[in-house]
Formats: C-alpha cells, structure tokens, sequence
C-alpha cells in the first residue's frame, strides 16, 4: 500500500522545474498522479498529487523541502480519500470584469453547500469591445437534493451581465 502526498509549489519560473522535481519524486520511488502547474506573474506554481511507498515518505518529503536551496518552496500535505456524495458538474461564468466577482460566486456555491473541486480563471478584452471580461471554468461537486436550477438562479442573481452554464453532463 502507497500514501497519497498533495504537493503545493512555488518559484521564479525557469527551465527545469518539473524536471527537478519529477527527479526528487522518482528517486523515492513515488508516482506522479495528477498536477495542474501554471507560470503566474514572473512565478511557476502547482499542485500535484503523488504516491510513495511509506517507507520512503519521509525522505521523499525532506528531499522536496530541500529544494527551497535552488528557489522552490514545496508543501507537503497527506492526503485521505473520501466518499463523494452527489452530483460532479461542470460551471462556466462569463460577466463583465469586476472586483469581488470570484468573491461573489463562491459566496453562492457555499451557501448551497456546493464544493469545488476544480477552478480556472482568467480575464481577457471583449470581441466587440475593450472592456474586460471574466471567466472561470469550474468543477463543482454539487448535493444530490440540490436541484440544478435553484443553483443557475442562484449564481444568475449575483448580477444581469453574468452568463451561468451549468453542464448537465455528469463527470465520474
């Protein structure tokens, strides 16, 4: 049996990043599962979840905090697998740029219990138009006594020039 590491990072982005870190990871006899990793700013940041065997866990860990001598900053959290109950969907949000908006969408989302499992955002000019428009892609893991209309008016309410897609595809 392995144990589940989430690994959080952040540095002055350069070549040889992931290289550095698949390294340390390899050499402990860990497995890369999953990442999302993004350059940000002047910065290269991630997220990835790996599993080591327990007998080198904690090498593993010493050895990716050992990297803040070359500039990368690595937490280490353990991970436990939980049950999820009800729906995975995916959201797109599309409105007019605007401080607060991840604010106010995330305010509806746990009113009604919604967790979100994944988010990507960006802001990027208008096809007609220089203004500044918002996007967000999310995945949300929604209650199963959740209907998914209450959940679009909802995040409609936020305000008018928000546009609410609501996918009723259902992830695994």
């Amino acid at each position: 049996m392995s144990q589940h590491l989430v690994l959080s990072f952040i540095g002055e982005d350069k070549p040889g990043i992931v290289e550095c870190l698949s390294d340390v990871i390899a050499r402990h006899q860990g497995n890369w599962l999953e990442s999302r990793m993004a350059h940000l700013a002047d910065k290269f940041a991630g997220i990835l979840t790996v599993s080591v065997p327990p007998a080198e866990q904690q090498g593993l860990i010493e050895a990716l905090h050992g990297l803040v001598s070359l500039g990368l900053h690595v937490t280490v959290e353990m991970a436990v697998e939980k049950a999820v109950e009800g729906s995975t969907l995916s959201l797109s949000v599309v409105g007019n740029d605007r401080a607060g908006i991840v604010n106010e969408v995330s305010q509806v989302l746990h009113s009604l219990m919604v967790n979100v499992k994944e988010l990507t955002t960006s802001c990027e000019p208008a096809a007609m138009s220089s203004e500044m428009l918002f996007k967000t892609e999310m995945v949300l893991s929604v209650p199963a006594d959740l209907p998914l209309s209450e959940l679009e008016d909802a995040l409609e309410g936020i305000s008018s020039d928000l546009i609410v897609e609501l996918s009723v595809n259902q992830f695994g």
